[in-house]
């Protein structure tokens, strides 16, 4: 070792490597339990989910492409952190606004997961 490096080797699993500096923590292991969905929530999510997989044959290819990468994070069972599903939800809201009328209720049924997750 040269220059202050220190190499830590864990078994066959984890190698650490830190370059100088002081007070270095190294790994945090901690496992955050995923977030309990309230019903109401996961019962919005799941109607959005039809409106929006309908709504999927009436966008051009890219807006469904942009779609399809949006409606994982909207499945109710999903284990998404929240700041993925609201990014999604306005991706879902964007894409419905653009084609008019027939984007309504698309709309109306973001604004009420948005209103349920208290992001409105």
């Amino acid at each position: 070792m040269s220059g202050g490096d220190q190499h830590y080797y864990f078994g066959g699993g984890d190698h650490v490597a830190m370059h100088g500096g002081s007070g270095n923590v190294g790994i945090d292991k901690r496992v955050t339990p995923a977030q309990e969905v309230p019903p109401a929530v996961q019962e919005a999510l799941r109607e959005l989910l039809a409106l929006a997989q309908e709504l999927r044959a009436q966008v051009p290819p890219a807006g469904a492409d942009a779609l399809d990468g949006a409606l994982p994070a909207l499945r109710a069972e999903s284990d998404v952190p929240p700041q993925e599903r609201h990014r999604a939800l306005l991706a879902v809201a964007g894409i419905a606004a653009t084609i008019g009328t027939l984007g309504t209720p698309i709309i109306e049924a973001t604004n009420k997961v948005l209103e349920l997750m208290g992001a409105k």
